[in-house]
């Protein structure tokens, strides 16, 4: 039999023994063996952190973003060998395309997430802050890769996105990562890590594999570490309590199975277009990779009036529903896992009908095409319905991890969200309503106890993706029952790797430790005007001090008039009794406006090719006729620009083959008395030397 191999300290090594026996979940034939049964765990450890963690440290923000750009440009191009192996676990195309090319999708998401760091190995996280009177005394926090390695301990239902949405955000940060996939399912894992490795796009040492046990791998993890865990809330407790990572301190977060549930608000009834959306929403995720997701629907709470139209209407719905072999292209639903998770789902069901009622599908049977049922591990769809919630605790608290759900009624929207919150936290709830209000009641209500709420109606239902779906820039994660963990969540998700410092000292130390110039740090000579120099000769702290200007009253009139802004603050026959002003003041958009006839250089054309926007605009003291206003112009930040991929010649803009970066300046506006009159970051487009 076919051993998976672990890829450990830079080698594919398999395990001692013959392994546990791994299943194709449709026919139940032998698919490959998994060990990892004398392996150096210790050494597995040290090795990512001390090869693979130094390679990524050195590189920047947006160098890890295009790592793994290229990384899911690459996985894209073998998605036929991926799905090929894919099938064996039981899941269709449309259960794939959610594992394989949603994960892919997270690459290329977290790759997205370099354009809000800098380019550098380092950022700086939230505001600055003046620590002193003269401005010579100032703090802010930075960032900066924690320097051990992520160890990700994944659930058996989303072998490739489970693993994939993990390491991407780790790698953006810059930490390298250890998977250990659930065993059942871990040769698509395998499979996907082969082709990450062979690609040489990552540098060595940035991920490894484990093909089975962890074995003492907790053992040896320090506070340096992060672990992270999808799976059982029970297996998840038990890891979490290993003494070592309590002695340690080792940074935890677990995603685990929770009792999600959908609530119908009573102002939907039978004909609404939400009244569909709900049926199908609960069809979907109870046969969607057969039921097998941490954010499916365990609990159907519907108002009481409205319970047998509407479990009727979801028995109906379930029962179009065909089960088998996923390879059949008429398949929608295919099996589970394996012969293990079937029993085990057989078992909780069992549990819950000790309070509930089966009220569509069987435990004993199920019609399957294509495929013998008495082999692969195929269960029917069911649909529980429980008339007592409040009396059942069983139905708050066992889950069956499958095509399982119960329904459940409720008298008022206030029993309701009572009622979700009997999971004890959950990743996800959904409520469908086509009244806002209703939506804003639930939403405030259940927050507390969940960590993400679809709010569904005909509006938006067409492009929603779904009540399971979890997406990379938002938190995936949950109170109580769910962990009380967070994944993903861009730039939140990332900040889980990276560890955050307070540094202190005077703006121009802090400039030069963050390359990010500071307020109020001293500036550098440019030798020439800033807009004559190309990306790579302009340097953070390049500074120009402008000639003054006059401000007139005739022009705020004419600068009114051109705009056709004519606030009462800008005429100068206002009576300002009872105002802000003491006199006519000048339009802040016009000191912008001022500011940038002062700063730009000349009518030649230089190396900046465009204004690219305006960030943090604030005008903080009024400009009266008279003032004479001048400009500190300050280079404060460098950003790459990268190419765009143009895949087709009719896609090919004018500029798309200038080499270029973004720069961002601070613009400060001073009046005669040397007074702060506004602020600016503005950006420009500048061309590289370099073409």
């Amino acid at each position: 039999m076919n051993k998976l191999g672990n890829y450990i300290t830079g080698s594919w090594i398999n395990g001692d023994g013959d392994g546990q026996l791994l299943y194709n979940a449709v026919t139940g034939d032998p698919v490959a063996a998994a060990t990892t049964k004398g392996l150096d765990f210790a050494s597995v450890l040290n090795y990512a952190r001390t090869v693979g963690n130094p390679a990524l440290r050195k590189m920047t923000f947006h160098e890890r973003g295009n790592m793994l750009k290229a990384l899911a440009l690459h996985l894209r191009n073998h998605l036929p060998e991926f799905y090929a192996v894919s099938y064996q676990t039981g899941a269709t195309k449309a259960d794939s395309w959610v594992d394989i090319e949603g994960g892919i999708g997270n690459l290329f998401a977290n790759a997205s997430l370099r354009r809000k760091f800098p380019d550098d190995v380092i950022c700086i996280d939230g505001e600055s802050h003046n620590l002193s009177k003269n401005n010579t005394f100032m703090g802010t926090h930075i960032l900066s890769p924690k320097e051990g390695v992520a160890v990700h301990i994944n659930a058996f239902n989303f072998p490739v996105w489970g693993m994939l949405e993990k390491i991407a955000v780790n790698l953006l940060a810059g930490v390298p990562a250890i998977v250990k996939p659930a065993t059942v399912t871990a040769y698509l894992t395998e499979a996907v890590v082969r082709e990450i490795i062979a690609s040489n796009i990552l540098p060595e040492g940035a991920l490894q594999l484990l093909c089975g046990s962890a074995g003492d791998l907790l053992d040896h993890v320090n506070s340096q570490d992060v672990v992270t865990f999808t799976g059982s809330a029970s297996t998840g407790l038990m890891l979490k309590s290993n003494a070592n990572i309590l002695k340690e301190n080792v940074p935890f977060n677990m995603e685990a199975d929770s009792l999600n549930c959908i609530v119908l608000g009573d102002d939907v009834n039978p004909g609404m277009p939400e009244w569909e959306i709900f049926v199908k929403e609960v069809r979907k995720e109870m046969t969607l990779k057969a039921g097998q997701r941490c954010t499916g629907i365990r609990r159907i709470f519907v108002p009481e009036n409205k319970m047998e139209d509407l479990w009727k209407a979801i028995a109906t719905s379930l029962a179009q529903t065909t089960i088998g072999n996923p390879l059949n292209e008429k398949v929608r639903m295919g099996s589970l896992a394996g012969e293990t998770q079937r029993k085990e789902v057989k078992e909780q069901v069992q549990k819950l009908l000790a309070s509930s009622q089966i009220v569509y599908g069987s435990l004993d049977s199920v019609d399957v095409i294509d495929a013998d049922a008495s082999k692969g591990a195929f269960l029917s769809p069911i649909l529980l319905l429980n008339e007592l919630p409040w009396a059942s605790a069983h139905v708050h608290e066992v889950e069956a991890f499958g095509p399982v759900s119960t329904i459940m009624p409720y008298k008022t929207m206030d029993d309701a969200i009572a009622l979700s919150k009997l999971g004890k936290g959950s990743l996800c709830s959904s409520v469908v309503t086509a009244d806002h209000n209703i939506a804003r009641q639930y939403v405030i209500g259940a927050a507390t106890h969940h960590g993400r709420i679809l709010v569904l109606n005909n509006e938006c239902a067409k492009e929603s993706t779904g009540h399971g779906s979890p997406l990379p820039l938002l938190v995936h994660g949950g109170p109580g029952r769910a962990g009380g963990g967070e994944e993903m969540g861009g730039l939140r998700g990332v900040k889980h790797y990276l560890q955050r410092t307070a540094i202190q000292g005077s703006p121009t130390s802090i400039t030069a430790v963050t390359n990010v110039y500071q307020p109020n740090a001293i500036g550098k000579d440019p030798g020439k005007h800033p807009f004559k120099k190309y990306f790579e000769e302009l340097q953070i702290g390049d500074q120009i001090v402008t000639e003054k200007r006059i401000i007139t009253s005739e022009d705020i009139d004419r600068f009114a008039d051109l705009s056709g802004d004519h606030f009462y603050a800008h005429i100068k026959t206002t009576d300002f009794t009872g105002t802000m002003f003491e006199q006519q003041v000048a339009h802040g958009y016009f000191i912008m406006s001022i500011a940038a006839g002062l700063f730009v250089d000349g009518y030649e054309i230089n190396p900046v090719l465009l204004n690219y926007g305006i960030d943090e605009l604030r005008f903080t003291k009024p400009v009266y006729p008279g003032a004479e206003v001048y400009i500190r112009f300050t280079c404060k930040e460098k950003l790459p620009n990268d190419k765009r991929v143009i895949e087709k010649p009719e896609d090919f803009k004018r500029g798309d083959d200038i080499e270029k970066g973004i720069v961002k300046w601070l613009v400060e506006f001073f009046d005669e008395a040397d007074e702060l009159t506004g602020v600016a970051t503005i950006l420009t487009m500048v061309k590289k030397l370099k073409q």
